[in-house]
């Protein structure tokens, strides 16, 4: 299931995958609040069953989906040389999945989300991706 919050020319476009309704609203009003283009999916498989996949300047995906994890969905994007940053979702990571997350180069933001975390860590990655500043207008 896509939903868009509204892509503008030249913002930066922000992809959620989250299985939870409520979660992945919430990411979107978020970070349309903050000038970011958004699209999001229920899961990996929808995602993945897009018939272009979307060009995301950021990847922020919950790991405990049905069907395909979240380190899962974000090795298979990669497997398809889609190399934007990516933002994994949790709560309480273990140490495998830290562990995991850490060797494919992914930030990991725990559930709930305190102030601004999961806006700054979105906000660093694209700069560190870029080496530019981020455009959200």
């Amino acid at each position: 299931m896509l939903n868009s919050g509204g892509a503008g020319a030249g913002r930066n476009l922000i992809v959620v995958v989250d299985d939870d309704d409520a979660v992945r609203d919430s990411l979107r009003f978020s970070f349309v609040i903050e000038g970011f283009a958004v699209r999001s999916f229920s899961s990996g498989q929808h995602l993945l069953a897009e018939p272009s996949l979307p060009p995301g300047d950021c990847f922020i995906v919950d790991q405990n989906m049905p069907g395909m994890s979240g380190l899962d969905l974000i090795s298979t994007l990669r497997d398809r040389h889609l190399t934007a940053p990516a933002i994994l979702i949790t709560t309480h990571p273990n140490a495998a999945i830290r562990e995991r997350a850490a060797e494919v180069g992914v930030s990991i933001v725990e559930k709930p989300f305190l102030d601004f975390a999961l806006i700054n860590s979105v906000r660093r990655s694209l700069v560190q991706s870029s080496g530019q500043h981020i455009n959200t207008q």
